[in-house]
C-alpha cells in the first residue's frame, strides 16, 4: 500500500517545522510566569562554610531566594541503576541534593535558585549570592581516584570507589595467556563529551489546585512524572504532568530530571505563580550531564592461526561527583552485554571500576556503553592484524560468530539471535572498494598527503524496558487517534508509526495522530532511548491495531448479517468468507458510535512486553580519510555504512539516523574533548572551546543496509539510532592509524586533532 511498511515516506513532522511552526520548551509561556536562575559555584571541591543571600533577596524584582535548607522536604536526585559487585555488595549511591547541601563537589553544582519577575533580574541577583567555601584537593584525575591517598568526595563511604564490575573467568583468562602464541595490549582513552541538543535545556512549571505541571523536553514523559513524583515530591503520580513539546535531540541528557526542573515545581508550590527556566549554551557545558570518559586497558589472546583464545578488558569509568540516574550502569552491564562483540571469545574476564571525581556527573550518551565496548574490541583486532602479519579483514572473517552458531550466548548471558556478520563485512567492503585503496593511497602520497583505509564492526544491544503500551482509537471521521509510551526526540515516530498503523489498519496516512509526551494521555511508557522505538513501540502500535480491528469484528458481522466466526478482516476491510459481502473499516469505526452498538469509539489498549532479551543491531563501517602532514589535518575522504537493523520500517528515517550518529562519532573521534584543569576548573566550557563538527567537516556518508530480520518480534526490527555512533569512532581512528603506520606511529589518543597528529609525525623520523 501507498506510505506502508519500507518505503522511504518523507517527515510528516517536517513541513510544520521548517515552516516556523515548531513549539519547542523555551516558545511555552504562561500568564504571570516568573523566572529562575541558578547561583552555580565556582569551586570544584570544599565544604560550604556561609551562603550570604542578603543582596540577592533585596534586589529589584526579586521574588524568592532558595538554598538547600528551603528544600529539605525533597528527595534526592535518584539513581536507578541497582547492581551489586562479585562479593554481592551493592553499589554505592550518594545522596544527590538539588541543591548543594553542606559541600561542593563539582563545578557547576547548583547552590542558590533566585526567581524574579524578570529573567535579567533573576541573573543580576544570583550574582549578589556570596558564597564562602573551605577548600578541598580536588580529585580530577581518574587514575589517582582510586588511590588510597585520594581525597574522598563522599566521606562516609571511605573511598571514591562506587563498585568494582567484574564478569567472566579470570582463572581460564589466565589459561588462554598460557597457552597463547600472540599476545595484544591496547591502552585506550574513551574521551569525555557533552551533549549538545538542539535547544539548551528549559522548563516552566506550574502549580495549580494540588497539581504540578511542567512543560520540559524528555525523552519519555512517564518516567520523568514518576521521578518527580515519587522521588522528589513525594505525591501521587496524578498529581504531576509531564509534557513535552518540540525536542531537537535527546542523546541520553535527555532522559535525566535535573535540578533545574524541580526547582522551577517548588517555586511554582510556593509563590502560586508560573515559574520558568532557560539555560545558556554556556550553562549547559557545566549543568548537562557528560558522557563516556573511560581509561581501559584490554589484553587479546590468539592461537598460531590467529583465532581469539581469551579477552580481557580491565576500565577505569568516571561517575563524576555524583551517580546520574544510569551512571554506574552504562559502563558496566549496559556496555557489558556486549564485551567482544561479534567475535567468538573463548574466555572472558571483564572488570570495571566506577570512580568519583570532582567533575560534571556522567550519564548515558549516545549509545550508552556499547560504543566504548566496540572501540575497545575493533581497536585490539587491528592490533592484532598488525602483530600477525595479516589482513585485518580476514582476521575478522576468522573470529567472527558464524550463522551457523546462532542463537549465540555470550558471556553476559544474553543471546544474540540473528546476524550476517561477514555478509555484512562484505558488502561493506564492496561498497567502500575496499580492494582498491592501495591505488588510491599512492596517488595521494603522490601530492604528498598520507591516505588510511579502517573498518569498525559493531554490534549494539538494543531494547530499554521491557513493556511498552499503545492505544490505539477509531474516530468518526475514519481517524485514528493512537497514544504511545515512546517519545520522538527527532527520530520521526509520527511518520513510522503511521505506516505501521496504516498499513495494518488500512488507514489513510495523513488521518492518522500520533499522541505523545504528555502524561495527561500517556499513563505507560519507557520513552525512547536505547533504539527500542521500532521494537517497543512499533510492535506495540501493530499489537494495538491488530486489537482493535478485532475489536469491531462483532460490529462488522450484524452489519453484514452472517455469524461473527465466519467475518475475516483484511487492510481496512470485513468480509464473509466465502463471500462477496464486505463492509469497510470506516464504516464499523461510524457504527460503533450508534446506541445499538454501545454508543463509543473502537479504541484497544496494549501493553506489549517483550520479556528479557534485546536484540542486536549491527554493522560494517568503513572510513577513509587523508592527512596534510604538514598541518595535522584530517580530512574524511569517503565514509561507507552497511547497518544490520533489521527490517527497515522507513529506509530515508533510517539513513538519516545513521548520519546522525556517525556525525556524533566523528565528533567524538576528531574534535570533542572535555577538558578540566587539576583544581577541577572546566576550561572547554563554550563552542569557543569545545569543538563540534560542522557541516564542512562532514563527508557524504553511504548508507545501506543488510535486512537480517529479528525472529523475536512481529515487526522483524532490531534499532538503527546508535550503530553510527559505535561503527564510527574504531572506523575513523583505524583509518588514521593506517595512515600513520608507515611513520612509526601506532596509537594515538582521541579526539584526533590537528596538532595531535602534527606531533605525533614531528616527533618521529620520516
Amino acid at each position: 500500500m501507498k506510505f506502508g511498511i519500507g518505503q522511504s515516506v518523507p517527515r510528516k513532522e517536517d513541513p510544520r517545522l521548517v515552516t516556523g511552526g515548531g513549539a519547542f520548551t523555551d516558545d511555552i509561556n504562561l500568564p504571570g510566569q516568573l523566572f529562575l536562575a541558578v547561583m552555580r559555584s565556582p569551586y570544584a571541591h570544599g565544604r560550604i562554610t556561609d551562603i550570604d543571600i542578603s543582596a540577592a533577596s533585596a534586589a529589584a524584582g526579586v521574588m524568592a531566594v532558595y538554598t538547600a535548607a528551603d528544600l529539605a522536604e525533597l528527595g534526592g536526585l535518584p539513581c536507578r541503576a541497582v547492581l551489586k559487585d562479585r562479593n554481592d555488595e551493592p553499589c554505592f549511591i550518594p545522596h544527590r541534593p538539588i541543591l548543594a547541601e553542606d559541600r561542593i563537589c563539582f563545578v557547576g553544582q547548583a547552590v542558590v535558585a533566585v526567581v524574579a519577575q524578570s529573567r535579567q533580574q533573576a541573573r543580576d541577583a544570583a550574582e549578589l549570592v556570596e558564597l564562602t567555601v573551605a577548600d578541598l584537593p580536588a580529585v580530577v584525575d581518574l587514575r589517582e581516584a582510586g588511590s588510597p591517598d585520594a581525597q574522598v568526595l563522599h566521606e562516609a563511604h571511605g573511598s571514591n570507589l562506587s563498585i568494582h564490575y567484574e564478569n567472566g573467568d579470570e582463572g581460564a583468562f589466565e589459561q588462554a595467556l598460557a597457552e597463547a602464541a600472540h599476545i595484544v595490549v591496547v591502552d585506550l582513552v574513551n574521551n569525555r563529551v557533552v551533549p549538545s541538543p538542539l535547544e539548551p535545556r528549559a522548563c516552566v512549571a506550574s502549580y495549580d489546585d494540588g497539581k504540578f505541571t511542567l512543560y520540559n523536553p524528555s525523552q519519555g514523559v512517564y518516567a520523568q512524572q514518576g521521578v518527580l513524583a515519587k522521588a522528589i515530591f513525594k505525591v501521587p503520580p496524578a498529581a504531576v504532568r509531564v509534557i513535552s513539546g518540540d525536542t531537537g535531540g535527546g542523546f541520553g541528557v535527555r532522559g535525566e530530571v535535573h535540578p533545574e526542573a524541580c526547582l522551577c515545581l517548588f517555586a511554582a508550590r510556593e509563590l502560586k505563580q508560573s515559574v520558568k527556566w532557560t539555560g545558556d549554551r554556556s550553562e549547559m557545558f557545566l549543568a548537562d550531564s557528560h558522557g563516556r570518559d573511560n581509561l581501559t586497558t584490554a589484553t587479546l589472546t590468539l592461537d598460531a592461526q590467529g583465532r581469539i583464545l581469551g579477552l580481557k578488558v580491565v576500565t577505569l569509568a568516571n561517575l563524576g561527583a555524583y551517580c546520574t540516574a544510569v551512571g554506574p550502569f552504562v559502563p558496566t552491564i549496559a556496555g557489558g552485554r556486549i564485551t567482544g562483540t561479534v567475535y567468538k571469545i573463548p574466555a572472558l574476564y571483564h572488570s570495571v571500576q566506577c570512580l568519583f571525581t570532582n567533575t560534571m556527573p556522567v550519564s548515558a550518551y549516545r549509545g550508552a556503553g556499547r560504543p566504548e565496548s566496540c572501540y575497545v574490541m575493533e581497536r585490539l583486532i587491528e592490533a592484532a592484524a598488525i602483530e600477525l602479519g595479516v589482513s585485518a579483514v580476514e582476521l575478522r572473517r576468522k573470529n567472527f560468530i558464524a550463522q551457523e552458531d546462532l542463537p549465540y550466548t555470550n558471556h553476559s548471558g544474553v543471546t544474540i539471535f540473528s546476524g550476517d556478520f561477514s555478509g555484512t563485512m562484505d558488502l561493506a567492503i564492496a561498497r567502500s572498494d575496499f580492494d582498491q585503496f592501495a591505488q588510491r593511497r599512492a596517488t595521494a602520497r603522490s601530492n604528498g598527503r598520507l591516505r588510511g583505509i579502517g573498518i569498525g564492526y559493531y554490534v549494539e544491544s538494543s531494547g530499554g524496558g521491557p513493556q511498552e503500551e499503545a492505544q490505539v482509537t477509531l474516530n468518526k471521521d475514519g481517524s485514528a487517534d493512537v497514544v504511545v509510551g515512546t517519545f520522538s526526540h527527532g527520530q520521526g515516530h509520527r511518520t513510522t508509526y503511521s505506516q505501521i498503523i496504516g498499513e495494518t489498519l488500512g488507514i489513510d496516512f495523513d488521518k492518522i495522530n500520533i499522541i505523545q509526551g504528555d502524561t495527561e494521555y500517556v499513563k505507560f511508557g519507557g520513552g525512547t532511548g536505547g533504539s527500542r522505538s521500532s521494537q517497543m513501540g512499533g510492535v506495540a502500535v501493530r499489537q494495538a491495531s491488530h486489537a482493535v480491528a478485532a475489536g469491531g469484528l462483532d460490529i462488522a458481522a450484524q452489519l453484514l448479517q452472517a455469524p461473527a466466526e465466519r467475518v475475516v478482516y483484511d487492510a481496512g476491510v470485513y468480509r464473509v468468507a466465502d463471500s462477496a459481502a464486505a463492509v469497510s473499516l470506516d464504516d464499523v469505526a461510524r457504527a460503533a458510535f450508534d446506541e445499538q452498538f454501545g454508543a463509543k469509539a473502537l479504541s484497544e489498549v496494549i501493553r506489549y512486553d517483550r520479556g528479557s532479551g534485546y536484540t542486536f543491531p549491527n554493522g560494517c563501517h568503513v572510513a577513509e580519510i587523508e592527512i596534510d602532514p604538514d598541518t595535522g589535518e584530517i580530512e574524511v575522504v569517503a565514509y561507507t555504512a552497511v547497518d544490520d537493523c533489521g527490517r527497515v520500517i522507513n529506509p530515508l528515517l533510517a539513513r538519516g539516523q545513521v548520519h546522525g550518529g556517525v556525525v556524533q562519532g566523528l565528533g567524538q573521534t576528531l574534535l570533542e574533548g572535555v577538558h578540566y584543569n587539576e583544581d577541577g576548573q572546566l576550561l572547554t566550557g563554550s563552542f569557543m572551546d569545545y569543538c563540534i563538527p560542522r557541516a564542512s567537516q562532514t563527508p557524504d556518508i553511504d548508507v545501506s543496509f543488510n535486512e537480517v530480520l529479528e525472529p523475536n518480534n512481529e515487526l522483524g526490527v532490531k534499532g538503527i539510532g546508535e550503530g553510527g555512533a559505535c561503527g564510527a569512532p574504531p572506523a575513523l581512528v583505524n583509518a588514521v592509524l593506517d595512515a600513520l603506520q608507515d611513520h612509526g606511529v601506532s596509537a594515538l589518543d582521541m579526539p584526533l586533532t590537528p596538532e595531535k597528529i602534527w606531533r605525533a609525525l614531528a616527533s618521529r623520523p620520516s
